[in-house]
């Protein structure tokens, strides 16, 4: 992997500081001068009014080579998109939406041994509530534990409830995961995960548009929401009341033109009410990792298999035989004669079902007459 020149990593690390993200305006900037030049003409405050507002208030504050310092320590380093590791096709879509919340972020803070684009290049987001029931923990590791084993990544937010049981379902399969943070890469928060996003960083990474050191705040939590469906493919609700961040991620998702899924739930929890809106006004109601897979995998290859009922032993009769086979008593012994009466079924078509039926073992013939074996007497009809 080639390096980077280090005035971009300099030039986007000072960005990423002064310009709170999402910062639209402060993009498109970049865009048209390129990173270096950019930031020279926002430290000098030489910017349009739209840039100058998002920059003015720390515009000075030149801190990017002790950011950048303060992240080798900590194990962390700057992707830029003039990183061959930076996301560009998923992240396009932020600038294709139009929408100025939806801004693509400038650069990312990123922590451990995965790499990005080779992460996001088969995510999937799974969300929902941090009071989540047990139901809903259990339903988000097993989403997290078979997308894991089917070679997706499993990005999520690090939050205490769905969030958290994602990432450990995902770690329990041997998968790579990807926790988003509201807070600099280096902080854990919640701090009774500082354990979860170390395993986390073994194998896939622990993302942040804040530089290190940076606290978390409620509104960079429903910004970093956009992060967690940009990387992703699909995103899946688990579980989410009526309001919630779960539901901003899922109205984020939608406007990037990802998939958008939820997880049904009882009917009387006001944990699932969230989920149950979004099914209602589109989303792919979905109950298992097969299911996510063939809504966001390869176009004919990532196929869910249809789950296996329980089966009967009149599974595979034709309607006729079925019909001879339900006429049989449960107990008595009957004629081909009274079998076509009670089936309402040809004599000729009785008999070529009865030789069917004795070929499976559903039927006996004793002393000119037709029953049930002993075995099969006892069923009860279905």
């Amino acid at each position: 992997m080639s390096p980077v020149d280090r005035e971009i990593l300099r030039a986007r690390a000072y960005l990423l500081r002064v310009a709170e993200p999402p910062a639209w305006d402060t993009g498109v900037l970049v865009e048209q001068l390129g990173p270096v030049a950019a930031a020279d003409a926002i430290r000098r405050g030489d910017v349009p009014d739209a840039v100058a507002t998002q920059t003015r208030a720390r515009r000075a504050t030149t801190l990017a080579d002790d950011d950048l310092a303060a992240a080798a320590a900590a194990g962390v380093r700057l992707v830029v998109p003039e990183s061959p590791e930076w996301p560009h096709w998923p992240f396009s879509a932020f600038t294709v939406s139009g929408i100025e919340e939806l801004a693509p972020p400038l650069a990312l803070w990123v922590r451990g041994s995965g790499d990005l684009a080779e992460l996001c290049d088969r995510a999937v987001a799974i969300v929902g509530a941090r009071a989540a029931t047990g139901y809903g923990t259990h339903v988000a590791a097993e989403l997290g534990a078979g997308l894991a084993a089917g070679g997706q990544t499993v990005v999520s937010g690090a939050a205490i409830g769905i969030d958290g049981a994602a990432h450990r379902g995902a770690l329990s399969a041997g998968g790579p995961t990807v926790a988003a943070l509201a807070c600099g890469p280096d902080r854990a928060y919640p701090a009774s995960h500082a354990p979860l996003l170390e395993r986390i960083a073994t194998s896939g990474l622990v993302v942040s548009e804040y530089p290190p050191g940076a606290v978390p705040a409620r509104h960079r939590f429903l910004v970093r929401n956009r992060l967690i469906a940009g990387m992703s493919a699909g995103t899946v609700v688990v579980e989410a009341a009526r309001r919630s961040g779960a539901q901003r991620t899922a109205s984020d998702a939608g406007a990037l033109g990802r998939v958008l899924m939820a997880v049904p739930g009882p009917v009387t929890s006001a944990g699932s009410v969230g989920c149950h809106e979004l099914i209602r006004r589109g989303a792919l109601l979905v109950t298992r990792a097969e299911e996510v897979r063939e809504a966001t995998g390869r176009l004919g290859i990532d196929l869910a298999d249809e789950p296996e009922g329980p089966r009967r032993v009149t599974d595979g009769l034709d309607p006729v035989q079925l019909r001879v086979h339900d006429a049989l008593p449960a107990r008595a012994a009957r004629d081909t004669g009274w079998l076509a009466v009670e089936a309402g079924v040809p004599l000729d078509s009785v008999r070529s079902a009865l030789v069917e039926l004795e070929r499976r073992g559903l039927v006996e013939h004793r002393e000119g007459r037709w029953q049930r074996p002993a075995r099969t007497r006892d069923e009860q009809p279905v």
